[in-house]
């Protein structure tokens, strides 16, 4: 019976060190998925800052103004305007 004991005992400790194992990885995983989601937090609003900016410096009354001021680039008059259509041939 003692035998029995021993061996029983040993399962034991052995299932325990791997109940504590187990929940020490599963904090660790918790505390890596809590970084990981602040990360993308911080991503996602960088994105947004991003999609902001770029709306912005594409705005079209923006770049014509600069094309204007800037670059000294002016609208063609109607004589230089030409629209060009096609066909279907038969």
């Amino acid at each position: 019976m003692s035998r029995l004991n021993v061996v029983m005992a040993l399962v034991l400790m052995v299932c325990a060190l791997a109940v504590i194992q187990a929940q020490h990885r599963s904090r660790t995983y918790f505390v890596e998925l809590e970084r990981l989601k602040k990360e993308a937090r911080v991503l996602d609003e960088q994105w947004g800052q991003l999609q902001l900016e770029q709306s912005t410096w594409a705005n079209l009354a923006r770049v014509d103004t600069l094309a204007r001021s800037r670059l000294g680039l002016v609208a063609p008059s109607h004589e230089r305007v030409r629209i060009e259509t096609l066909t279907d041939a038969p």
